[in-house]
């Protein structure tokens, strides 16, 4: 068991969940097939998938590019898709929820800190009324090879996982536990693994994508993380990914999946919230 203070890298994370994980398949279905987006800010981006690499370009001709991706399904008509984009020096990390059945997408748009950024400090950031993890993300919805109109995304915030206490086995030496305080926070600690004894509160988002099914982002403070999966409450699984520098020099990124199976441990009920 690991003392309170041995926090790991985010690579050193994705070597201790690497082994017997319980990852779903990337899929190849999605080789040949091409979705145009149209966000709801008004940026139209066409999405080119073969088997190993997708292509963007969008329709303005000032953002274009390839890069190697992961595709799952946890429900039929429903896909997470996530690759890195690097552009201009810099890097992002997009997670792309494509929802078929609706003609609609979510696409969670994440960006680490500099180093100057993380050497801060949770004080100097508390003081300064800044949020307390440097981690960045944005959240941005449109539809699927239709013009955008107004409600065509019914994926929306959403308050019905606060309360549950969720039990999550990533591969048989790795579980954690999440307790969904409120709107904007979390707590976790790792039961079993290579962060065993480690436990924290951090800020997170939640989104409903149909029923019994929701989009979690977490954005870790201490070592800087960004976190993503796709919650299945009726099929007990959970998938998505991790995303962090692999080490401790800012010069080299790790993004990993994660996939589980889940289980509800109970739900707390708050009678004057």
């Amino acid at each position: 068991m690991t003392s309170q203070s041995d926090w790991i890298t985010v690579g050193a994370l994705a070597d201790g969940f690497a082994p017997q994980a319980f990852i779903l398949p990337n899929l190849a279905d999605l080789n040949g097939k091409t979705f145009t987006l149209h966000f709801a800010n008004g940026w139209q981006i066409e999405h080119r998938f073969d088997h190993e690499s997708l292509s963007w370009t969008a329709a303005d001709g000032h953002s274009t590019g390839t890069a190697p991706y992961r595709a799952t399904s946890i429900r039929p008509g429903l896909y997470l898709v996530d690759f890195i984009k690097h552009e201009n020096g810099q890097s992002w990390s997009i997670s792309l929820v494509l929802d078929t059945t609706s003609a609609s997408f979510t696409a969670v748009i994440g960006h680490l800190p500099t180093q100057a950024e993380t050497a801060e400090g949770l004080y100097s950031r508390a003081l300064a009324g800044k949020p307390l993890t440097s981690v960045h993300v944005d959240f941005l919805h449109g539809s699927l090879d239709r013009p955008w109109q107004e409600g065509q995304c019914p994926h929306a915030p959403t308050g019905e996982l606060v309360g549950l206490r969720n039990q999550y086995r990533y591969s048989p030496s790795e579980v954690y536990e999440h307790i969904y305080l409120n709107d904007q926070f979390y707590a976790w600690q790792c039961l079993k693994g290579v962060e065993q004894g480690l436990c924290d509160t951090d800020r997170c988002h939640y989104y409903k994508i149909a029923e019994e099914l929701y989009l979690f982002v977490w954005r870790e403070k201490i070592i800087p993380t960004l976190g993503l999966v796709l919650i299945d409450l009726q099929q007990h699984r959970s998938d998505g990914k991790i995303f962090g520098y692999a080490g401790t020099s800012f010069d080299a990124l790790s993004n990993f999946p994660i996939s589980s199976y889940c289980q509800v441990l109970n739900r707390t009920e708050h009678s004057d919230a």
